[in-house]
């Protein structure tokens, strides 16, 4: 196993093995304004919605996890099998590992063995910078033909690099080589953060791209910061151990972010909100913020590291939750959950 191999297989183990969740998480503070008098049927709920042209049955992502790896295959092919029966959205984790070493494409390649609705391709915004505009496409295309992507996902994740013995934090001229990738690329461009949330600010300047939408992987779940805190402790990194500490809560909180990327793009992009969403009553409280769909990550992970069986069961008790959340605020079709009364306790 080499290097980067040996990394994100610690990521995964590090993620089952410690408790990598920020202190607070923030969909604690959002609640949903319960109609007594919902004058629909539950079974009149319609879940099914539309993301990027593509019609998915839930309003729900698996969020890319992992990949590069060869125990990744199996957790990938569990996420897919899942994705596929309840007809949701699935990304993988960064491909660069593939690019590297063909020998790691059948990791993220086993996606591609399952009707899956939208497949999403993801590299990090630090390796496009690294790269050049025509490396980048020409790496691009090869991502997506190696799951059949029909997105593609850039990641913000200067967080975890800042946080990483290996990390690379080249983040001058990233904001251009989204923006052209995001006008040569023949499929939707996405830009995603991981974990720290996306501000107004930076909202604003990439709805002048013709990127496609946004996730706003906020903080409240996962801390890239404590996940790299604790590998910094497997080498004994005093520093590095005490800085991935430091930052472990870093961010801003997804609910917020839904709201502060709403309002910078007027609400016409797209939005994922990804961070903390540990069940369908979280999803359901995104939704009725504003954003489009749900993203899941550290929620399914310890699932589909067992098996299919138990990936499923964790899907569908998504589902359920979210169905019951929708009838229970009086919706019946979640382009209707905005409207929903929220209250905010931050």
């Amino acid at each position: 196993m080499n290097k980067t191999e040996s990394r994100k297989d610690e990521h995964v183990r590090i993620s089952l093995e410690k408790n990598i969740a920020s202190h607070r998480n923030y969909w604690d503070y959002v609640k949903l304004i319960h109609n007594a008098l919902p004058e629909i049927n539950k079974d009149d709920v319609d879940l099914s919605t539309k993301l990027f042209g593509k019609k998915l049955d839930f309003p729900l992502i698996i969020s890319g996890m992992t990949g590069g790896y060869k125990s990744a295959k199996k957790i990938n092919e569990n996420l897919a099998i899942a994705a596929e029966k309840y007809q949701i959205g699935m990304g993988v984790g960064s491909q660069r590992a593939a690019i590297e070493n063909s020998d790691l494409i059948d990791t993220y390649a086993v996606i591609k063995d399952f009707d899956i609705p939208i497949r999403f391709a993801n590299i990090g915004a630090s390796q496009i910078v690294l790269w050049g505009h025509k490396i980048t496409l020409e790496y691009a295309k090869e991502m997506i033909d190696m799951i059949d992507a029909n997105a593609f996902v850039v990641c913000l994740n200067f967080l975890q690099e800042a946080t990483q013995l290996e990390g690379e934090t080249n983040a001058k001229g990233c904001y251009n080589a989204i923006k052209k990738l995001a006008e040569d690329l023949d499929i939707p461009v996405i830009v995603k953060e991981s974990g720290a949330g996306i501000s107004y600010d930076v909202a604003e300047r990439l709805s002048k791209t013709k990127i496609a939408g946004i996730d706003v992987g906020g903080a409240g779940g996962t801390s890239f910061s404590a996940i790299e805190h604790y590998r910094a402790k497997i080498v004994r990194d005093k520093l590095l151990a005490r800085e991935g500490k430091t930052f472990w809560d870093w961010g801003i909180p997804t609910p917020v972010s839904i709201l502060e990327v709403g309002e910078a793009t007027k609400w016409k992009l797209p939005i994922i909100a990804t961070g903390g969403i540990r069940d369908g009553l979280d999803a359901a409280k995104a939704l009725a913020l504003g954003a489009n769909c749900a993203g899941i990550a550290h929620a399914l992970l310890k699932a589909a590291t067992k098996d299919k069986e138990s990936t499923i069961f964790e899907v569908d008790a998504i589902t359920k939750e979210l169905h019951s959340a929708m009838f229970l605020v009086g919706v019946d079709k979640v382009s209707k959950m905005a409207d929903v009364g929220v209250d905010l306790w931050m």
